[in-house]
Protein backbone atom coordinates (compact mmCIF):
# COMPACT_ATOMS: atom_id res chain seq x y z
CA UNK A 1 0.00 0.00 0.00
CA UNK A 2 2.66 2.26 0.98
CA UNK A 3 4.49 1.56 -2.48
CA UNK A 4 1.76 2.55 -4.39
CA UNK A 5 0.89 5.40 -2.63
CA UNK A 6 4.54 6.63 -2.74
CA UNK A 7 4.67 5.79 -6.81
CA UNK A 8 0.87 7.64 -7.55
CA UNK A 9 2.96 10.66 -5.88
CA UNK A 10 5.93 10.20 -8.16
CA UNK A 11 3.59 10.06 -11.16
CA UNK A 12 1.01 12.92 -10.62
CA UNK A 13 4.41 14.81 -9.55
CA UNK A 14 6.20 14.40 -12.40
CA UNK A 15 2.92 14.77 -14.94
CA UNK A 16 2.63 18.20 -12.98
CA UNK A 17 6.18 19.42 -13.41
CA UNK A 18 4.87 19.94 -17.12
CA UNK A 19 2.15 21.91 -16.21
CA UNK A 20 3.83 23.87 -13.83
CA UNK A 21 6.64 24.95 -16.06
CA UNK A 22 4.37 26.26 -18.54
CA UNK A 23 2.60 28.35 -15.79
CA UNK A 24 -0.39 26.46 -15.29
CA UNK A 25 -2.81 27.23 -12.59
CA UNK A 26 -3.20 23.07 -11.62
CA UNK A 27 0.55 22.16 -11.91
CA UNK A 28 2.73 20.34 -9.58
CA UNK A 29 1.26 19.99 -6.44
CA UNK A 30 -2.40 19.80 -7.33
CA UNK A 31 -1.50 16.71 -9.73
CA UNK A 32 0.44 15.10 -6.86
CA UNK A 33 -2.39 15.26 -5.14
CA UNK A 34 -5.15 14.46 -7.58
CA UNK A 35 -3.20 11.08 -8.42
CA UNK A 36 -2.52 10.10 -4.76
CA UNK A 37 -5.89 10.52 -3.72
CA UNK A 38 -7.13 8.64 -6.50
CA UNK A 39 -4.77 6.09 -5.23
CA UNK A 40 -6.23 5.82 -1.88
CA UNK A 41 -10.01 5.70 -2.79
CA UNK A 42 -9.16 2.85 -5.02
CA UNK A 43 -7.04 1.25 -1.88
CA UNK A 44 -10.24 1.26 0.03
CA UNK A 45 -12.09 -1.02 -2.40
CA UNK A 46 -9.24 -3.14 -3.24
CA UNK A 47 -8.13 -3.85 0.41
CA UNK A 48 -12.08 -3.91 1.77
CA UNK A 49 -11.53 -7.09 3.38
CA UNK A 50 -9.07 -5.81 5.70
CA UNK A 51 -10.84 -2.90 7.48
CA UNK A 52 -14.41 -4.57 6.74
CA UNK A 53 -13.61 -6.54 10.21
CA UNK A 54 -16.95 -7.06 11.45
CA UNK A 55 -18.36 -8.57 8.74
CA UNK A 56 -18.31 -12.01 7.57
CA UNK A 57 -15.89 -12.11 4.67
CA UNK A 58 -18.56 -14.46 2.30
CA UNK A 59 -20.45 -10.86 2.63
CA UNK A 60 -18.38 -9.18 1.48
CA UNK A 61 -18.77 -7.98 -2.82
CA UNK A 62 -15.99 -5.73 -4.01
CA UNK A 63 -16.80 -4.05 -6.93
CA UNK A 64 -13.78 -1.04 -7.55
CA UNK A 65 -15.28 0.01 -10.68
CA UNK A 66 -18.28 1.66 -8.74
CA UNK A 67 -15.52 3.79 -6.46
CA UNK A 68 -13.71 4.48 -10.11
CA UNK A 69 -16.81 6.22 -11.28
CA UNK A 70 -17.29 7.79 -8.62
CA UNK A 71 -13.56 9.37 -8.91
CA UNK A 72 -13.66 10.51 -12.25
CA UNK A 73 -17.30 12.40 -11.46
CA UNK A 74 -15.26 14.19 -8.87
CA UNK A 75 -12.57 15.09 -11.53
CA UNK A 76 -15.31 16.54 -13.37
CA UNK A 77 -15.72 19.54 -11.00
CA UNK A 78 -12.04 19.96 -10.55
CA UNK A 79 -11.38 20.02 -14.63
CA UNK A 80 -14.46 22.66 -14.69
CA UNK A 81 -12.78 24.88 -12.20
CA UNK A 82 -9.65 25.03 -14.44
CA UNK A 83 -11.39 26.32 -17.84
CA UNK A 84 -12.57 29.28 -18.35
CA UNK A 85 -13.92 31.12 -21.50
CA UNK A 86 -13.50 35.42 -22.74
CA UNK A 87 -15.63 35.75 -25.60
CA UNK A 88 -13.97 32.97 -28.46
CA UNK A 89 -11.30 31.92 -26.24
CA UNK A 90 -11.38 28.65 -24.21
CA UNK A 91 -8.50 27.99 -21.81
CA UNK A 92 -7.48 25.26 -19.61
CA UNK A 93 -8.80 22.62 -21.81
CA UNK A 94 -5.32 21.02 -21.51
CA UNK A 95 -4.64 21.41 -18.21
CA UNK A 96 -8.26 20.19 -17.24
CA UNK A 97 -8.07 16.76 -19.66
CA UNK A 98 -4.39 16.63 -17.81
CA UNK A 99 -6.38 16.20 -14.50
CA UNK A 100 -8.47 13.59 -16.04
CA UNK A 101 -5.72 11.34 -17.24
CA UNK A 102 -3.91 11.73 -13.81
CA UNK A 103 -7.13 10.67 -11.91
CA UNK A 104 -7.01 7.40 -13.89
CA UNK A 105 -3.33 6.70 -13.86
CA UNK A 106 -3.87 7.10 -9.82
CA UNK A 107 -7.13 4.40 -10.36
CA UNK A 108 -4.40 2.11 -12.10
CA UNK A 109 -1.65 2.54 -9.47
CA UNK A 110 -4.20 1.75 -6.79
CA UNK A 111 -5.29 -1.45 -8.10
CA UNK A 112 -2.19 -1.94 -8.65
CA UNK A 113 -1.75 -2.32 -12.46
CA UNK A 114 1.80 -0.75 -12.73
CA UNK A 115 2.78 -1.63 -16.36
CA UNK A 116 -0.41 0.76 -17.73
CA UNK A 117 0.18 3.02 -15.26
CA UNK A 118 3.74 3.36 -16.43
CA UNK A 119 2.79 3.61 -20.20
CA UNK A 120 -0.02 6.13 -19.31
CA UNK A 121 2.54 8.36 -17.83
CA UNK A 122 5.21 8.35 -20.50
CA UNK A 123 2.21 8.50 -23.03
CA UNK A 124 0.79 11.79 -21.00
CA UNK A 125 4.34 13.32 -20.60
CA UNK A 126 4.55 12.65 -24.28
CA UNK A 127 1.34 14.29 -25.62
CA UNK A 128 2.30 17.33 -23.01
CA UNK A 129 5.68 17.76 -24.19
CA UNK A 130 6.83 17.14 -27.61
CA UNK A 131 3.58 17.08 -29.20
CA UNK A 132 3.29 20.92 -28.50
CA UNK A 133 6.27 21.34 -30.34
CA UNK A 134 4.62 19.20 -32.91
CA UNK A 135 1.28 21.12 -32.76
CA UNK A 136 3.30 24.42 -33.40
CA UNK A 137 4.83 23.56 -36.89
CA UNK A 138 1.53 22.04 -38.05
CA UNK A 139 -0.37 24.59 -40.39
CA UNK A 140 -3.51 25.67 -38.50
CA UNK A 141 -5.60 28.47 -39.16
CA UNK A 142 -5.15 31.66 -36.04
CA UNK A 143 -7.54 33.51 -35.10
CA UNK A 144 -7.88 36.55 -33.04
CA UNK A 145 -9.92 39.16 -31.50
CA UNK A 146 -9.29 42.48 -33.22
CA UNK A 147 -11.10 45.92 -32.07
CA UNK A 148 -9.75 49.34 -33.12
CA UNK A 149 -11.30 52.48 -32.52
CA UNK A 150 -11.34 55.90 -34.48
CA UNK A 151 -12.11 59.81 -33.24
CA UNK A 152 -15.38 59.91 -34.41
CA UNK A 153 -14.79 62.89 -36.92
CA UNK A 154 -11.97 60.61 -38.50
CA UNK A 155 -12.96 57.29 -38.97
CA UNK A 156 -12.11 54.71 -41.59
CA UNK A 157 -14.62 53.20 -43.53
CA UNK A 158 -15.46 49.51 -43.52
CA UNK A 159 -14.38 49.01 -47.25
CA UNK A 160 -10.78 50.61 -46.16
CA UNK A 161 -10.45 48.71 -43.24
CA UNK A 162 -11.48 45.47 -44.66
CA UNK A 163 -8.62 46.39 -47.32
CA UNK A 164 -6.25 47.12 -44.48
CA UNK A 165 -6.75 43.74 -42.78
CA UNK A 166 -6.66 41.95 -46.25
CA UNK A 167 -3.45 43.49 -47.33
CA UNK A 168 -1.68 41.38 -44.23
CA UNK A 169 -3.46 37.98 -44.80
CA UNK A 170 -5.68 38.08 -42.61
CA UNK A 171 -10.14 37.20 -43.57
CA UNK A 172 -12.76 38.70 -41.51
CA UNK A 173 -14.63 35.90 -40.05
CA UNK A 174 -17.50 38.60 -38.76
CA UNK A 175 -17.67 42.37 -37.61
CA UNK A 176 -19.72 45.02 -35.91
CA UNK A 177 -19.51 48.33 -35.00
CA UNK A 178 -20.61 50.68 -32.46
CA UNK A 179 -20.07 54.46 -30.55
CA UNK A 180 -18.68 54.47 -27.19
CA UNK A 181 -17.22 56.78 -24.87
CA UNK A 182 -20.26 59.29 -24.73
CA UNK A 183 -20.71 59.28 -28.61
CA UNK A 184 -16.56 60.43 -29.02
CA UNK A 185 -15.64 57.21 -30.49
CA UNK A 186 -16.17 55.36 -33.32
CA UNK A 187 -14.95 51.28 -32.12
CA UNK A 188 -15.11 48.05 -35.02
CA UNK A 189 -15.30 44.27 -32.96
CA UNK A 190 -14.32 41.64 -35.30
CA UNK A 191 -12.65 37.97 -35.22
CA UNK A 192 -9.82 37.68 -37.72
CA UNK A 193 -8.41 34.64 -38.61
CA UNK A 194 -5.18 33.73 -40.99
CA UNK A 195 -2.68 31.03 -41.81
CA UNK A 196 0.15 32.25 -39.86
CA UNK A 197 0.89 34.04 -36.41
CA UNK A 198 3.40 36.56 -37.77
CA UNK A 199 0.26 38.68 -40.04
CA UNK A 200 -0.81 40.14 -36.39
CA UNK A 201 2.93 41.76 -35.65
CA UNK A 202 2.87 43.24 -39.55
CA UNK A 203 -0.73 44.30 -38.98
CA UNK A 204 -0.35 46.04 -35.39
CA UNK A 205 3.05 47.99 -37.14
CA UNK A 206 0.54 49.21 -39.72
CA UNK A 207 -1.98 50.28 -37.00
CA UNK A 208 1.04 52.19 -34.50
CA UNK A 209 1.82 54.42 -38.18
CA UNK A 210 -1.66 55.58 -38.69
CA UNK A 211 -3.06 58.77 -36.85
CA UNK A 212 -6.10 58.29 -36.66
CA UNK A 213 -6.13 55.46 -34.49
CA UNK A 214 -6.64 56.11 -31.05
CA UNK A 215 -6.48 52.29 -29.96
CA UNK A 216 -6.40 49.03 -31.28
CA UNK A 217 -6.20 45.27 -29.39
CA UNK A 218 -5.58 42.13 -31.48
CA UNK A 219 -6.08 39.03 -28.68
CA UNK A 220 -5.30 35.65 -29.98
CA UNK A 221 -7.49 32.35 -29.10
CA UNK A 222 -6.77 29.79 -27.81
CA UNK A 223 -5.92 27.75 -25.15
Amino acid sequence: MVMRIFGALVIGAVIGLERSFHGRPAGFRTHALVCMSSALLMLVTVYQNQWMTQVAIDAIRTDPTRMAQGIMTGIGFLGAGVIFKEGLTVRGLTTAASIWMTASIGILVGIGFWFPAVIGTVASLLVLSAFRLIESRMPSEFYAHYHVRFKRDAVMDEDSLRRLVGKHDFTIANMHSRLIDGGQLFEYRMVIRSRGRASAQTLSKELLGLPEVVEFRISPTGD
